[in-house]
């Protein structure tokens, strides 16, 4: 079997197709990332080309001997569905989890996102926080969850209640809050390191004037989870840009508090 013919890899490319028709990725803005399992990679073993070790830049010890399927530097996401062995590749962590060797794609003299420390942190912590349940990590620059972080104070009870005071279902997707941070440096390892603290409690990072970092155990769960912020943010957008004009109209924390009972969910503000 073909690499690209592989179903895990199949779900990666209609969720990087389908990312871009949402307006997520302009240029080659975002990334997204996949931790294979072992029953997935073995039968394309022989497909496998194994490079040179190079440093992760980050220590992640859980994650040693592990394969990923992430992005390319550079990349765009328009373009994955097209050339996926240039803009997709495969690597391996080796068994101290502070080096990596790529094994496919990244064809042309490519390399994985610059993001990768920030992938391979948020792996860790999520695969550690789920029991190993969760593989999909997403980040993109959706426009109005950005736009709010103009117009929001940067913390994450404000954007968690006002998210969950939009529509109903976004407490059932996402109980456990957003978490948001101030700006900082695209792809430094601070960047990294901040946003793992939060990921250890929720599902969904917000980088203030950048975009947001979705996780989850299927490429669905971090779509949706994803789509669902966004669109709450885009209610949000109009609603302000309407002046707020009826701010007791809204669901209240009361209302949440039920909708919660009703469905035995356990709320967390991260």
């Amino acid at each position: 079997m073909k690499v690209v013919k592989a179903p895990f890899m199949r779900r990666f490319i209609r969720m990087a197709a389908d990312s871009w028709e949402q307006g997520w990725h302009e240029r080659n803005g975002g990334n997204l990332s996949y931790r294979i399992r072992h029953s997935e990679i073995e039968p394309l073993f022989d497909k496998l080309v194994l490079g040179v070790w190079r440093p992760c830049c980050v220590h992640v010890p859980m994650l040693a001997g592990e394969f990923f399927a992430i992005t390319a530097a550079g990349s765009y996401f328009r373009n994955i569905p097209e050339d996926p062995e240039r803009c997709v590749g495969i690597i391996q962590l080796d068994e101290t989890g502070t080096a990596y060797r790529q094994c496919w794609g990244f064809a042309e003299g490519g390399c994985p996102t610059s993001e990768l420390p920030t992938h391979l942190l948020n792996h860790q912590v999520r695969t550690l926080a789920s029991g190993g349940i969760d593989r999909v990590l997403h980040h993109a620059h959706p426009v109005d969850i950005n736009a709010l972080t103009f117009a929001l104070p940067l913390d994450s009870e404000t954007f968690t209640r006002r998210l969950w005071a939009t529509i109903s279902e976004c407490a059932l997707v996402f109980p456990d809050g957003v978490g948001v941070l101030a700006w900082d440096v695209p792809g430094s390892v601070e960047l990294a390191l901040a946003t793992a603290d939060l990921m250890e409690r929720t599902h969904a990072v917000v980088w203030a004037h950048h975009g947001i970092l979705c996780a989850g155990a299927t490429f669905d769960d971090a779509f949706g989870l994803m789509h669902t912020i966004e669109k709450a943010a885009a209610v949000q957008v109009r609603v302000l840009a309407m002046g707020d004009p009826r701010p007791d109209q809204r669901i209240t924390d009361e209302d949440v508090n039920r909708l919660a009972q009703y469905y035995g969910l356990r709320l967390s503000i991260p």
